[in-house]
């Protein structure tokens, strides 16, 4: 570089520090100033020689970060002092010990916490990413505000990527879309998690993203003047009632158009409510409750609301500690159009979760809703033998689910999410209770253990002391705690047999000829297409291994692979043993190239989302069966890539003209006479295709159909679904993945 353009990026770098500070969400004192002053003279000096892949000097990357902290966040002067440092101890000399003598123990606390997540061993046997996002949740344990720095961390690297590599850029979209969206919805801050959101979407869906943006911009002087024409109206009768307020229109994020796309099967334009108003008032906390239901009752003046749409998150607010009323109101052509409801007080916490609600607690005795959640999330991490991905998957299940309000027999208030069981309910009271229920009364009526809660509901729990949970009972509730603690009852059971079925597997082989080893009991789970060595001695133990299936190991232990397979289908008399070969036993595809070299593999078709010729494609490795392919928008895709982006192998069709494949459609529309006729016409006489399977069902004058085609690629597909949708009377047509 130029000594003029090292004179101007240093400018630049100290443009953004003074911007830090300007846009702090607290008032930063003397001191303040000064520690923050001091963490970013030795980040600055700590990444002196360092470069981003964009070019520019890295620590522009810390200071982007202590901004989101400070700003959108809302923290304080450690966790500002703590972002600038948080890279500090990787990529220096620098310890955590002196950021300790430098600074304080709670700045050196933050930065440890940080530094360990991008340190985290990983565990090659279970998900990198799931190891990496449970050493980050304990250390919730320690400290919030450490996943707060790192949220900001994962929110600047995703507006910063345009210049890595599409691999990565998807690996890093997916795990953010999977873990650090919902995580920072469950902390409040819904500002963040929109953000990630749509940034993850721009990378794990660029066409989808793009298609979006265009359309939003085609539509934005549409929608403003249609948000402007209800703002104008709600606007003077508040103004009549003497509120004090501010209004504003705001769209839907990118990803929750898209949502909705996919879950109702809608195009962009079949979205109706793309568009919200928020009314944000001045009030003292007196008059909160009052004012919020007056402005409900001004705009439900003017326009009619959803009785079935209505939130009242202000009588029940979230556990978050979300507040507002959102009310669904018909606005002018017949649009839906969500107005939500808030006081400043309730804006600032929605916006910044965490710390405002901290600040409007502070010197409150009361728990927050946020610090139950974190007190239970403790619980269960207490279990250090769970397995990381079902740790994530059971986290991750209670992030986004809606909450219900129901009531002990004392009348005490309980969240749980929606969805949860009586059983659920026991194990939220206490563990101890939970493993002895015995039964459960709901508003004074017996019930079974699944039943399913709705908010009012009032609840009884009958206990015996000789009551043990079974493996039903993980099919009867829905809470990640309550699952764990049954799973903790069961497992002591499992080792017990576990314990006698590894005594009893030594002298079933020893009797073979085989000897019981490490290797021998890797080779055993996977000949049993079994997950552990645990399964393995738990199914000996029970009963379950068949003698035979164990002589079958021996046979394939002491001759060949291609012996084993003849020893089997000599067992089977309508078998020609001169029909089998090594080729035979593996299959040969070579529709699909795998990896940067193009390589041709062995692989199965996923039936999770049954991917055809021409699909967009990857494929996955797993631990018994080989290959897998999947669809790109497969509902698994974003799990894989986030959990097991080691394992994720890129795939690309080379070849469709040797073998054909099913597609099931489904088609709606107006029914008439000679409709199948016409079908049929269109789809086999026109386009020489086979239809498998048809049925048509008409109910008042509407038709669904289901129709099973087969098909030689994606592209005949494509073209077949057009000409059905020209035929009159047809309303849509779509391809679905699970027959």
């Amino acid at each position: 570089m130029t000594e003029i353009e090292i004179k101007k990026e240093n400018k630049a770098i100290a443009q953004e520090y003074k911007e830090l500070l300007r846009i702090s969400y607290q008032k930063l004192s003397t001191e303040d100033k000064k520690l923050i002053r001091k963490a970013f003279d030795v980040a600055v000096d700590a990444h002196q020689e360092q470069r981003r892949k964009s070019g520019e000097a890295y620590i522009f990357h810390p200071i982007a970060v202590a901004k989101i902290v400070a700003s959108q966040i809302g923290l304080g002067p450690t966790s500002i002092a703590a972002a600038l440092l948080h890279d500090v101890v990787e990529d220096s000399e620098i310890t955590v010990e002196d950021i300790e003598n430098m600074f304080n123990p709670k700045v050196a606390q933050l930065v440890d916490g940080l530094t360990k997540i991008s340190k985290i061993q990983k565990d090659l046997n279970s998900s990198m990413q799931a190891e990496n996002f449970r050493k980050m949740i304990l250390t919730l344990n320690d400290d919030v505000r450490v996943i707060l720095i790192k949220l900001a961390d994962r929110l600047h690297n995703m507006q910063t990527m345009e210049s890595m590599v599409d691999y990565k850029q998807t690996k890093i979209a997916s795990e953010t879309l999977y873990i650090y969206a919902p995580l920072a919805h469950r902390l409040g801050l819904y500002n963040i998690k929109t953000q990630l959101e749509d940034l993850g979407l721009k990378y794990t869906e660029p066409a989808v993203y793009k298609n979006i943006v265009d359309k939003i911009k085609e539509t934005k002087e549409e929608q403003d003047e249609y948000i402007k024409n209800i703002s104008d109206v709600i606007k003077k009768s508040l103004d009549e009632e003497g509120i004090d307020y501010i209004i504003k229109g705001r769209p839907k994020s990118i990803y929750s158009i898209r949502r909705k796309m996919k879950a109702q099967n809608v195009s962009y334009d079949e979205v109706y409510d793309k568009f919200a108003l928020r009314i944000v008032y001045k009030s003292n906390a007196h008059d909160e409750k009052f004012l919020a239901w007056k402005i409900y009752s001004i705009v439900t003046d003017h326009y009619r609301p959803s009785p079935s749409r209505l939130r009242d998150w202000i009588s029940s607010p979230k556990s978050t500690g979300y507040e507002a009323l959102h009310i669904t109101v018909m606005g002018p052509l017949g649009r839906w159009v969500e107005v939500q409801v808030r006081s400043e007080r309730m804006d600032e916490i929605a916006e910044k979760g965490y710390a405002a609600h901290y600040k409007y607690k502070q010197g409150a005795t009361e728990e927050s809703g946020l610090d139950i959640w974190l007190n239970q999330l403790k619980e269960a991490l207490e279990n250090q033998e769970k397995n990381a991905v079902d740790f994530v998957e059971d986290f991750k299940m209670n992030l986004y689910s809606k909450e219900i309000f129901v009531f002990t027999p004392t009348g005490e208030i309980k969240s749980l999410p929606k969805g949860a069981t009586t059983l659920d309910f026991a194990f939220s009271i206490h563990s101890a209770i939970g493993v002895r229920t015995r039964g459960t009364k709901v508003n004074g009526k017996l019930v079974p253990l699944n039943y399913e809660l709705k908010s009012g509901d009032q609840i009884e729990v009958i206990t015996s002391d000789n009551q043990k949970p079974t493996p039903h009972w993980l099919n009867y509730v829905t809470t990640s705690r309550a699952r764990t603690k049954i799973k903790n009852v069961l497992n002591e059971n499992t080792k017990k047999i576990a314990e006698e079925g590894k005594e009893l597997l030594t002298r079933k082989l020893r009797h073979l000829k085989v000897t019981l080893n490490e290797k021998t009991i890797n080779e055993l789970v996977v000949f049993l297409k079994l997950k552990t060595s645990l399964d393995l001695f738990y199914r000996v133990g029970n009963g379950t291994i068949e003698n035979q299936k164990l002589k079958d190991f021996a046979a394939l232990k002491s001759n060949s692979f291609i012996n084993f397979f003849k020893n089997k289908i000599k067992r089977s008399p309508s078998a020609n043993v001169e029909q089998i070969s090594k080729e035979e036993i593996i299959s040969n595809y070579d529709l699909l190239v795998f990896g940067p070299e193009q390589d041709k593999l062995e692989y199965k078709l996923s039936a999770c989302c049954n991917p055809i010729v021409g699909d967009d494609v990857f494929g996955f490795l797993t631990i018994n069966e080989g290959i897998k392919v999947h669809k790109k928008d497969c509902p698994n895709s974003l799990s894989l890539q986030s959990n097991y982006a080691y394992r994720v192998i890129k795939a690309k069709w080379i070849d469709s003209s040797q073998q054909e494949f099913k597609a099931v459609l489904i088609i709606t529309g107006m029914d008439f006479l000679g409709l199948t006729n016409e079908l049929t016409k269109v789809i086999s006489s026109n386009m020489n295709i086979n239809i498998q399977s048809i049925s048509l069902t008409t109910e008042a004058g509407l038709f669904n159909g289901k129709v099973a085609v087969i098909v030689k690629n994606n592209t005949i597909l494509e073209k077949m679904m057009a000409k059905i949708r020209k035929i009159e009377g047809i309303d849509k047509v779509t391809r679905v993945y699970k027959n």
